[in-house]
């Protein structure tokens, strides 16, 4: 991986932190308890705790994803960055573009 792709990638990294930051909060938000006073239907109120539930499992997988990306933000500057820990053969370039949390190639992550 040259200099370029590297900072290409440590760019992606930043853009995304900030962008599950973004959504931890808006999820947060989302998932603030359903006030049993709130006079509203019997199905619309099973609707709204689904949804409620549906937003929580979004919010527990942006908070896994940014712990993750702050890992990885850490190791961009080493030099075995871009190597995948299983097999240390090279991840692509394109993977790492896509997700920059990957710390396995594709064959190694089935």
């Amino acid at each position: 991986m040259n200099e370029k792709q590297k900072n290409q990638i440590e760019e992606k990294i930043n853009n995304e932190v900030e962008e599950t930051t973004k959504k931890i909060t808006k999820y947060k938000e989302l998932s603030q308890p359903i006030a049993p006073e709130n006079s509203i239907g019997r199905v619309s109120r099973m609707d709204a705790i689904n949804n409620k539930s549906v937003v929580e499992a979004a919010l527990r997988e942006a908070q896994e994803k940014l712990l993750k990306l702050l890992e990885i933000q850490k190791k961009v500057t080493l030099k075995d960055f871009g190597l995948c820990t299983k097999c240390k053969n090279e991840i692509p370039f394109g993977r790492l573009i896509f997700r920059p949390e990957s710390q396995l190639c594709v064959h190694c992550a089935k």
